[in-house]
């Protein structure tokens, strides 16, 4: 099972959210049931290559 962090609000009728690590790229829902559903379609068109050129938070770590 694959977990994934995500951010969410809600904005006047809708619930917006996004994943954390990508930021750029948000769903919407009438309720929350139906934000988590878009996500996870969302999810399902980043990892098909039904969205080209992904953009991704990440961390680098640089020595002292």
């Amino acid at each position: 099972m694959q977990r994934l962090r995500y951010v969410h609000w809600k904005e006047d009728d809708f619930h917006i959210g996004y994943f954390e690590d990508y930021p750029d790229y948000l769903t919407q829902g009438r309720d929350e049931e139906e934000l988590k559903a878009n996500l996870v379609d969302l999810r399902k068109n980043m990892t098909s290559g039904g969205i080209p050129y992904i953009k991704k938070v990440d961390e680098l770590v640089l020595g002292p």
